[in-house]
């Protein structure tokens, strides 16, 4: 994923999350907000209680490439936050892709 598609900022990350439009699974938690940008910027965060940083990092890893083949970032103008939950660790690659990808389609974001 490309820099000019992430989030990185705490502010932003805030600013999302408080329009308080959100779709949840087992797996993740997602915020997503339209913007004017003609293409989508997504953030990623795991809290503490998932593991380790290099746990952590592994998830983001994961989720990144997930992202990369689901979806397309300029036919769809939003930023989103999402947050992974515990039911990520205990499911296979294709499982948590199936989850991501069911998520958003039924949010209106794909």
């Amino acid at each position: 994923m490309k820099e000019k598609f992430r989030i990185k900022k705490n502010e932003e990350f805030q600013e999302i999350i408080s329009k308080k439009k959100s779709k949840a699974n087992k797996c993740f938690v997602v915020y997503y907000s339209k913007k004017s940008k003609e293409y989508a910027r997504i953030g990623i965060s795991v809290g503490k209680k998932l593991g380790s940083a290099v746990e952590r990092n592994l998830y983001k890893r994961r989720l990144r490439m997930m992202i990369q083949e689901i979806f397309d970032f300029y036919n769809y103008p939003y930023d989103i936050i999402i947050i992974i939950r515990n039911g990520f660790k205990s499911n296979s690659y294709e499982q948590n892709k199936n989850f991501l990808e069911n998520i958003l389609k039924t949010s209106t974001i794909k």
